[in-house]
C-alpha cells in the first residue's frame, strides 16, 4: 500500500497593526542575532574563547531592558533567534565530525 502525504498551503492577510507587529518582530530578532553574533566573532578573536547561550541569554534580559523596542515583540521569537546561532553551530560541528569520522563504513566483498 502506498501512503500519501497531504500537504496544505495558507495564506495570512494581516491587517495595518498586525503587519506592523510582523515587522517589528523580524527586525527585532534580526538584531538579536546579528548582535550576539557579532559579540561571538569579537570574544573568539580576543582570547579564542566563545559564550554559551546561558550567558547570551542572560545579556539578552540585560539588553531588552536598555533597550526598550526589544520589548514590543514576542520574547519566544528573540529567544528562537538566539538559539538559532547556537544551532547552526551545532550543526556545522556535527557535520564536519562525520566528514572526519564518518559513523558508516561501506563495505563490499571485494573490499581488503
Amino acid at each position: 500500500m502506498i501512503d500519501m502525504e497531504k500537504a496544505f498551503k495558507f495564506r495570512i492577510y494581516p491587517n495595518k497593526t498586525q503587519q506592523v507587529l510582523l515587522q517589528k518582530t523580524f527586525g527585532c530578532t534580526r538584531y538579536i542575532y546579528n548582535h550576539f553574533l557579532a559579540k561571538r566573532i569579537e570574544l573568539y578573536k580576543q582570547d579564542k574563547s566563545g559564550m554559551s547561550y546561558n550567558q547570551c541569554s542572560k545579556e539578552l534580559t540585560v539588553l531588552k531592558q536598555e533597550l526598550t523596542w526589544l520589548k514590543e515583540p514576542d520574547k519566544d521569537a528573540l529567544q528562537k533567534s538566539l538559539k538559532a546561532g547556537f544551532s547552526m553551530r551545532q550543526f556545522r560541528k556535527s557535520l564536519m565530525a562525520n566528514i572526519m569520522f564518518p559513523s558508516v563504513v561501506l563495505m563490499s566483498p571485494w573490499w581488503p
